[in-house]
């Protein structure tokens, strides 16, 4: 212990030892055991060096694991009498979905909405910052698909019960908290719907009076980053979208009042990176603001920013060819001010207008009176000062309605 410094484990561990492995006799296994741990270490380099090498490897051990214990399963793999989904914990309900120009969105029930009487300043319908103001709403159920198209093209989907719910008078959610937007990307157009078909279409309109038709099939892989949905010219972008069984006729309203309606077969069907072609031919300075489906059994509402509005048929149109200049749908004065919106309507349902500051005013369309095309309409809404009607939307009929005041024809 003295001579070579060791404790008393250390001395102990020696004179255990037996008298071979004291002379060393152990010499050449400890030499073979080294030997063959270098050649595995310089084995295991080379394969973690070579993906091709260690793929087969892989391969080799997997085939020889499956060759071993591989036999029948021993459970079955089948759909379970009622599995609860996360849907299912849903409860359906129809909404006022929301969107603000900044990009605010926000789910409300619809019965906060009640009825008023025609002509009223409605309710306040969402808190806006000064330089804000509600651009879109729509109503849908919670388990209706949303599909989200921006101005770049692209397309996002999401379930209803995703968005926020927010109360009546809130701001709501920033959207790029529930759609993964790029820095310039703007929702320009919202879609509902419970699936997508191979045999039914997409109409696509754009400001500038384009109109692309693409098969709902297109968009039924939609991953949640998004896709393209349709390519866009410069200075143009989309201000509809509407889903079509495939023999619909469809009739486009501009700003200026003019508005056309023609066969839906008229554009063939194109691909998701297609531009489209020309729905109606505009003149100087005017731009499209709505486009919808419809039949003759069915009227046309119209209404313009200073909350004139009027009920048309759709026979009163016809069916005129694609690309040309259109009819006109509605004498635009200073006093009415421009078109901002149309609607079908059937009568059986309310209807819903957005002013720029917020305000949201609920009446049934049958108190809207039916006018022919070239008339005024009759005062729907007062916007408050400095705002502009912005927006409408349809809305199942709310039974508890106010007592309606109906005004003189102006």
């Amino acid at each position: 212990m003295e001579r070579f410094g060791l404790d008393d484990v250390q001395a102990q561990a020696i004179l255990d030892m037996r008298l071979k492995a004291l002379q060393g006799l152990d010499r050449e296994k400890l030499q073979k055991e080294y030997d063959d741990l270098q050649e595995k270490i310089a084995y295991y380099v080379s394969l973690l060096e070579d993906p091709e090498k260690l793929k087969a490897v892989l391969k080799e051990e997997l085939i020889a694991i499956g060759e071993k214990y591989g036999d029948e399963r021993k459970t079955e793999i089948q759909d379970v009498e009622d599995e609860i989904d996360l849907e299912d914990l849903i409860a359906e309900e129809q909404c006022v979905f929301t969107l603000s120009h900044n990009g605010y969105i926000k789910r409300t029930p619809a019965a906060e909405y009640k009825a008023q009487g025609r002509g009223g300043k409605g309710v306040k319908g969402m808190a806006t910052r000064e330089e804000d103001y509600v651009e879109d709403l729509f109503t849908a159920s919670t388990h209706d698909y949303l599909l989200f198209f921006t101005n770049i093209g692209k397309v996002y989907i999401r379930k209803g019960f995703m968005i926020p719910e927010a109360g009546r008078s809130a701001r709501g959610t920033n959207i790029v908290n529930v759609l993964p937007l790029e820095s310039e990307e703007k929702v320009a157009a919202m879609l509902r719907g419970r699936g997508l078909q191979e045999d039914q279409y997409i109409e696509f309109f754009t400001r500038n009076g384009t109109v692309k038709r693409m098969s709902q099939g297109e968009l039924k892989n939609i991953r949640r980053t998004g896709i393209r949905a349709l390519e866009l010219n410069e200075g143009d972008q989309l201000i509809q979208v509407l889903k079509t069984n495939g023999d619909e006729t469809l009739l486009a309203v501009t700003h200026d009042g003019m508005a056309i309606r023609f066969d839906e077969n008229d554009a063939r069907p194109m691909g998701r990176n297609a531009v489209g072609v020309r729905a109606i031919r505009l003149r100087k300075g005017d731009y499209v603001v709505a486009a919808v489906r419809g039949s003759d059994t069915e009227d046309l509402l119209t209404v313009t920013e200073n909350g004139y509005g009027k009920r048309t048929a759709m026979s009163e149109y016809g069916i005129q060819g694609r690309g040309g200049m259109g009819l006109k749908t509605y004498n635009v004065t200073e006093k009415t001010g421009s078109v901002i919106g149309a609607k079908k309507v059937f009568g059986d349902e309310d209807i819903l207008l957005v002013s720029s500051d917020g305000t949201i005013i609920r009446m049934p369309s049958a108190g809207i009176s039916r006018l022919g095309r070239s008339t005024q309409g009759v005062k729907l809404m007062r916007p408050n000062e400095g705002a502009a009607v912005v927006a409408i939307a349809r809305a199942e009929h709310e039974d508890d309605t106010a007592e309606e005041v109906l005004p003189t024809e102006e």
